[in-house]
């Protein structure tokens, strides 16, 4: 059988397809902390932003400061039991506070339609576990969203950076090469993740995590503010390595058209 060219798109989920800012992690970063004496900022939270949620508060607990405070709260540097702690105290309060940041993020759904419609397979890879993403799978679908696969942090034995993830997805929806596939994601190590599985990569800056605004919240931003956060959003994601920055996955099809002229001319990744 001869393959497309071009076979998949691989999304992220917050940030990228729901929950405009990536919001729903952040407050419960600070609140599980909190519970252990220790305060961190809403962006010493969205720093990790992307790894599986266990390795993301590991992440935090080797910020200088954090760890500091840590050790001065508890009498000793922060270990592996710490960690499980907070993790402990972590996931049910995310899985309390997804729902409330469930929203599909505008012009989404009548893409990936279109994507679809050409012929393109849907994958989605998360930093949110099984148990969280019960609850927004069925959230998604009333709201016209079912990707064709879903692999989650705890899935394998390790998430993003590495590409275990996307070989998954590679595995779940039959398509290779990975010079085929697309993945789409707010965070640098989620773009990190797919340049590991040799994949094409784009980043999404201004609905999800670097940007940080619920849609209102950027909407009321005056021209210049919102042009400054802008750029410094792309900058932070094309830094990571991505191979096109967008403000939404609503601009996604210009990028796929040349990616497509791109393999045509025998290019990759």
């Amino acid at each position: 059988m001869t393959r497309k060219p071009l076979q998949a798109v691989v999304f992220d989920w917050a940030g990228t397809v729901i929950d405009h800012g990536s919001l729903a992690p952040m407050g419960v970063f600070v609140k599980a902390f909190a519970q252990f004496g220790v305060e961190i900022t809403i962006d010493e939270a969205r720093g990790p932003m992307g790894m599986a949620k266990r390795d993301h508060i590991a992440t935090l607990m080797r910020h200088p400061r954090i760890a500091a405070a840590w050790a001065k709260q508890h009498g000793a540097a922060p270990g592996e039991a710490d960690i499980d702690k907070v993790y402990a105290v972590f996931v049910p309060m995310n899985v309390e506070v997804v729902t409330d940041y469930a929203e599909m993020i505008d012009g989404v759904v009548p893409t990936i339609d279109r994507l679809r419609a050409r012929g393109l397979k849907i994958g989605s890879t998360t930093g949110y576990t099984r148990e969280i993403m019960a609850r927004v799978l069925p959230l998604a679908a009333k709201q016209g969203y079912a990707p064709d696969n879903l692999v989650c942090a705890g899935d394998l034995p390790a998430g993003r950076p590495t590409p275990l993830m996307m070989y998954r997805t590679f595995l779940d929806l039959d398509v290779w090469p990975a010079s085929s596939v697309v993945k789409v994601d707010d965070t640098e190590v989620g773009i990190a993740e797919g340049l590991n599985a040799g994949c094409w990569t784009i980043g999404i800056a201004v609905t999800g995590n670097v940007f940080g605004l619920s849609a209102d919240d950027t909407y009321d931003l005056d021209e210049e503010t919102f042009e400054d956060m802008r750029y410094a959003a792309y900058a932070k994601l094309t830094r990571a390595g991505a191979h096109y920055v967008i403000d939404s996955v609503a601009e996604i099809e210009s990028v796929l058209d040349d990616i497509e002229g791109r393999l045509a001319r025998g290019e990759r990744p």
